[in-house]
């Protein structure tokens, strides 16, 4: 009896030293991301975060912002090859979706991924990967539909979009209306959890009078 009560304190205790590894790790990770300047940092981010889901092999989250951040260092910098990164994005997706299915978040980044790709050639693009982004934000309305990031992305594609084609900031304003009245009630599961995009939907808001 003392042998196993010894055997499941120790487990207990590398639990609790692995869950405090993974913490702090996140933390610093996270804490570089809000100071990040170029899209170097953005990618050695990404590198970090994978780092942490590669050790902790059952937390979707690491791989969830390493693919977030990859797709930020291509935004930041002109030259990136979008195609490339958004490969790397799609394989990191596809790891976090393997722990947490139909999640909001990894839809909403899918989305995102896809309309990278779109921007590489709009004109030929926008049918086949403006479909896939698209479908990714059903797919998330359906997963959560109080998630503020469904709008916020949805809203910036109206704005975006040409006013011939269903599109400009007349129809995007009330879609950035309730991402934000969202964004406003939102609670997060846990201090890791995605916060991001409620700044930047109040700017484009603003620019929509």
């Amino acid at each position: 009896m003392k042998k196993i009560s010894l055997i499941l304190f120790i487990l207990i205790g590398f639990n609790v030293l692995s869950q405090g590894k993974y913490e702090a790790g996140m933390t610093k990770a996270l804490t570089d991301l809000k100071n990040a300047q170029t899209a170097d940092d953005m990618l050695k981010i990404s590198a970090f975060f994978e780092r942490i889901a590669d050790a902790e092999k059952d937390k979707w989250l690491p791989y969830y912002y390493a693919a977030f951040c990859n797709n930020a260092s291509a935004w930041m910098n002109e030259k990136a090859d979008k195609d490339k990164t958004a490969e790397k994005s799609l394989v990191l997706l596809d790891k976090a979706e393997i722990l947490e299915t139909n999640n909001s978040e990894i839809h909403c980044l899918r989305s995102m991924t896809a309309t990278m790709q779109m921007t590489v050639d709009p004109m030929s693009r926008w049918q086949s990967y403006g479909t896939e982004a698209s479908k990714a934000l059903d797919n998330a309305k359906k997963a959560d539909p109080n998630n503020p990031r469904i709008y916020h992305l949805e809203a910036q594609s109206k704005m975006n979009t040409p006013v011939a084609f269903g599109g400009g900031k007349k129809v995007a304003k009330p879609i950035f209306e309730k991402a934000v009245e969202l964004y406003n009630s939102f609670t997060l599961a846990s201090p890791f959890h995605p916060d991001w995009g409620k700044d930047d939907a109040v700017k484009l808001l603003k620019e929509c009078d």
